[in-house]
């Protein structure tokens, strides 16, 4: 019998439809990953859950992740988010979507796109893995722990080993959906 994942809360509508419809799904396009790179780096620590919750407003509020906008932010621009609840008001995940932006545009400029730069980790090919259930599924792996090392020498923060793989999770460069699930592509 087809099920979803065991980390989906099947009472929660918005986390069936992030499961069922994003999670997974190849993403390309700049703006989006650059979105869920300061999502995931937002969560550390936190469960996923918490920012799904709070997504809209931080895309309300950080301009649809629209990097060139970011880099203009000023200090009263930062300050007042420090001062938003309807985000995760720590200094230091704040100020690293600026750093970021910054990073992601020149990398945005070397590469063509972002997209071109990040897809490279996994040879511009999904990983989709066959795992039997969630206890196999793994918190980091290779690609991310040199994902993570790369990043942070082309000027990111909060891209620990942990967060990549969320994010290559969340962004379709790993399908990690288990065998019973029903997004897996074993059920297409």
């Amino acid at each position: 019998m087809c099920k979803r994942c065991a980390w989906v809360k099947e009472n929660e509508p918005l986390y069936v439809d992030y499961h069922d419809k994003e999670w997974g799904v190849p993403v390309y396009d700049d703006r989006k990953l650059f979105e869920m790179l300061c999502l995931e780096g937002a969560q550390a620590g936190l469960s996923w859950w918490t920012i799904l919750q709070k997504r809209e407003h931080y895309l309300e509020v950080f301009d649809q992740f629209e990097a060139e906008k970011i880099v203009q932010y000023t200090e009263e621009k930062l300050e007042s988010l420090l001062d938003d609840a309807g985000i995760v008001r720590n200094k230091l995940k704040i100020y690293s979507v600026v750093k970021n932006a910054h990073a992601f545009l020149r990398l945005q400029k070397e590469h063509g796109s972002f997209s071109t730069y990040i897809w490279s980790f996994v040879n511009n090919q999904p990983i989709v893995n066959h795992w039997a259930n969630i206890k196999e599924v793994p918190v980091t792996t290779d690609i991310s722990d040199r994902m993570s090392k790369q990043l942070k020498k082309d000027g990111f923060s909060f891209v620990g080993s942990t967060i990549c793989y969320s994010f290559m999770q969340a962004v379709g460069m790993v399908n990690d959906h288990t065998l019973e699930c029903l997004c897996h592509p074993s059920h297409s």
